[in-house]
């Protein structure tokens, strides 16, 4: 309970006006605790003070994820193998078994339904994550993995995920360049560049379209310096860091999709430093 500010309010206010100041004071006193009480319930850390309202949150967007990725899969008219095989994938990727699994079924198929309220729930999610750009991030690139899981991206699922992207607050420029980024990590990935790390390094050396994948990864030209380099390597390192993600918010359930996205931009930051002999 905030009492600190009532208190103060009053004692103060009695020594500067006596018996009305008093009162004025404690009138001042409690409106300052009620700001403190509501920062403290709205919460700068995860999805606010209150951890059953954060639970609350976080089961909310696992929902909306994997509900948008339902609703993503149907965009180019019916619903394939294709599509629930790649939905199921991403559901191993996290790693996700008994009561989460089945909850991520559920909400893709509530997605597939004909009047699925994605409006609705794009806002909802924008709500839930205001001033915590990376997790919007994150939720616009986890359909972008899905629509490209397959290596192409349909002209139906591009233009939703547009309007996904616009409801969350990025721009047609944003969007872009993430499913630039997103296609190169689809050929980063075929290049196999997970398999080919030993403890020495990497264990052959990579072709040009495999280099140019891993520049693309992290956004930077291939002319780009050692310093642009480390510069790209460490802003996409801090908006995708699982630590950083988890303080902000993210559903443990969703945490495997950020780790493995760390480890693909230090396995693209050790090749191309490698190709440059930079230490």
């Amino acid at each position: 309970m905030q009492v600190w500010g009532k208190i103060l309010g009053a004692f103060f206010g009695f020594l500067l006006g006596g018996p009305f100041g008093l009162f004025l004071g404690l009138f001042l006193g409690h409106k300052f605790d009620k700001a403190r009480r509501n920062v403290y319930v709205g919460g700068f850390g995860g999805f606010g003070g209150n951890r059953a309202n954060q639970a609350e949150r976080q089961a909310d967007f696992f929902h909306a994820g994997f509900a948008v990725m339902g609703h993503m899969a149907k965009a180019k008219g019916r619903v394939t193998q294709e599509e629930i095989r790649v939905a199921t994938a991403i559901m191993e990727r996290m790693g996700l078994q008994g009561e989460s699994r089945r909850q991520a079924q559920n909400a893709f198929r509530e997605g597939k339904n004909d009047d699925f309220p994605l409006e609705e729930t794009l806002q909802r999610v924008r709500q839930n994550c205001a001033g915590r750009a990376d997790l919007l991030q994150f939720f616009l690139e986890l359909q972008i993995q899905a629509a490209f899981a397959d290596g192409s991206l349909h002209p139906n699922e591009r233009q939703l995920l547009h309007v996904i992207a616009r409801y969350l607050g990025f721009s047609e420029q944003q969007l872009e360049q993430r499913l630039h980024m997103q296609e190169a990590a689809f050929r980063f990935q075929q290049g196999g560049f997970h398999q080919q790390q030993g403890a020495g390094g990497f264990k052959a050396p990579p072709s040009k379209d495999q280099l140019a994948a891993a520049y693309d990864v992290l956004g930077v030209s291939p002319t780009a310096s050692s310093q642009e380099l480390k510069r790209a390597y460490r802003k996409q390192m801090n908006e995708h860091h699982p630590d950083k993600l988890a303080a902000k918010g993210l559903p443990p359930e969703m945490m495997e999709i950020a780790k493995q996205k760390t480890q693909e931009l230090q396995a693209a930051y050790d090749l191309i430093r490698k190709e440059k002999n930079d230490k």
